[in-house]
């Protein structure tokens, strides 16, 4: 799976404990209009996999996906509303002298503020958040885990805010009080590098916290991966299965790490569910990924990003602090309250930039789509595999739709640029 599911939250891809074993494999399956011949035609083609979805579970993976769009519109103003709140309520600044009388060390007194407001935030949202993590994704049939198991997920995944978070936190409120002047410079440099260290790491020592990962040990999957991964020069000795199946029923891969701890991994979803060739699709594409260093690309467009995000940020909380910083009992820019109002800015510029980072990172699927095709040479099996990713993305959306909304291309997109490969390799 890919970065921005890490880096954006947000990371969409944690899964559950315990290893099943590897089922048989399906049969690739080609619907008749999409085999080749001498007038195989890509449109068609292409029609011809999309027919094959019934109508109804079209229309709920359109309602999942459309759905989704209003869930970007609450996210946001939920967030903006928390925020508002601590800063109105003076809540934050108390949060604050809580903090420091507790202790007097400045970088201790920043970790504790963010331990209040990570607990208050997650307690406020939580009602989205269930509904969003949890009983949605069983009202549309794509969740297989209890209220129990995900609590406990979730659990630890504010573990995991707490004490990464808390030391992203102390370390750029202590740039912006050290660097009052070029904070925002300095500030989207250390971010950049967290998000980087972050990016390249999570897969191999963090999302273990969530699943267990085996050595997959069938060799008539395993081995055509590694031939693949050697003959794009992964180095790369073993292939891992994790047990995603207890949580979700999305199909998922990823190649991940670097230095040594690179590792290549799939769901027990896309065993259990896909052919043999859909397999090896979906894997090729993950190395598309990592061959093209898109991760590294990403990490250069998110300094772009960070960089121009910091500066208007601290011309905002400058021109904000005037006007209302005596009514929240904020000092400046170096207090920690200030917080909530630095969230509440980055998340509008956030929501406005959303279509600009889903084009960038579609670009790059695009471009890992295309990869794997050529690596692989099996667009039935890709097919294959983006008609699942369709069942909680929309297949067919409009140009624009898909411009704003998807961060990935969509499911007609996949298939056509399959066909029209197929149509142009037949011989």
């Amino acid at each position: 799976m890919y970065l921005l599911r890490v880096l954006v939250p947000a990371l969409l891809f944690l899964f559950a404990l315990g290893a099943q074993t590897t089922p048989a494999p399906h049969a690739l399956v080609i619907p008749p209009g999409a085999e080749p011949g001498p007038h195989f035609d890509a449109v068609s083609a292409t029609n011809a996999y999309l027919a094959t979805v019934p109508p109804d579970k079209k229309a709920r993976s359109d309602a999942y996906f459309e759905g989704g769009y209003w869930l970007i519109l609450w996210d946001f103003l939920i967030a903006a509303a928390i925020s508002i709140v601590l800063l109105q309520s003076g809540l934050s600044a108390r949060m604050r002298d809580i903090a420091e009388k507790l202790t007097r060390f400045r970088p201790l007194q920043t970790f504790l503020y963010w331990v209040q407001y990570t607990i208050i935030v997650a307690a406020l949202s939580f009602p989205l958040t269930v509904y969003e993590g949890f009983f949605r994704e069983h009202q549309y049939g794509l969740a297989n885990q209890d209220f129990g198991s995900w609590i406990f997920d979730q659990f630890k995944s504010l573990i995991v805010g707490l004490l990464l978070g808390g030391v992203a936190i102390v370390a750029l409120v202590g740039i912006v009080r050290r660097l009052p002047r070029t904070w925002p410079i300095w500030g989207a440099i250390v971010s950049v590098v967290m998000v980087a260290i972050f990016a390249l790491i999570a897969p191999v020592f963090i999302f273990p916290l969530f699943n267990t990962y085996t050595i997959l040990k069938d060799p008539k999957i395993r081995d055509p991966i590694l031939s693949l991964a050697r003959a794009n020069g992964i180095p790369v000795n073993n292939v891992y299965e994790s047990n995603a199946s207890k949580q979700s029923k999305r199909v998922s891969a990823n190649v991940s790490g670097f230095l040594g701890t690179e590792r290549v991994t799939l769901n027990d979803n896309l065993l259990n569910r896909c052919s043999p060739p859909a397999i090896l699709a979906v894997m090729g594409h993950e190395m598309g990924h990592y061959v093209m260093n898109h991760v590294y690309k990403m990490i250069l467009f998110l300094m772009i990003v960070i960089a121009a995000m910091f500066a208007l940020l601290k011309r905002v909380l400058d021109w904000s602090l005037v006007r209302w910083g005596g009514r929240w009992r904020i000092a400046g820019v170096t207090d920690i309250a200030v917080l909530p109002l630095a969230v509440l800015i980055i998340a509008i510029i956030s929501f406005a930039i959303t279509p600009i980072m889903n084009t960038f990172i579609r670009t790059q699927e695009y471009e890992a789509d295309i990869f794997g095709l050529n690596a692989v040479r099996q667009p039935d099996g890709f097919a294959e595999s983006a008609l699942l990713l369709g069942e909680y993305r929309k297949l067919d959306p409009g140009r624009i739709e898909e411009w704003i909304f998807y961060d990935h291309p969509s499911g007609r997109t996949r298939i056509y640029s399959a066909m029209r490969w197929k149509a142009e390799n037949l011989h």
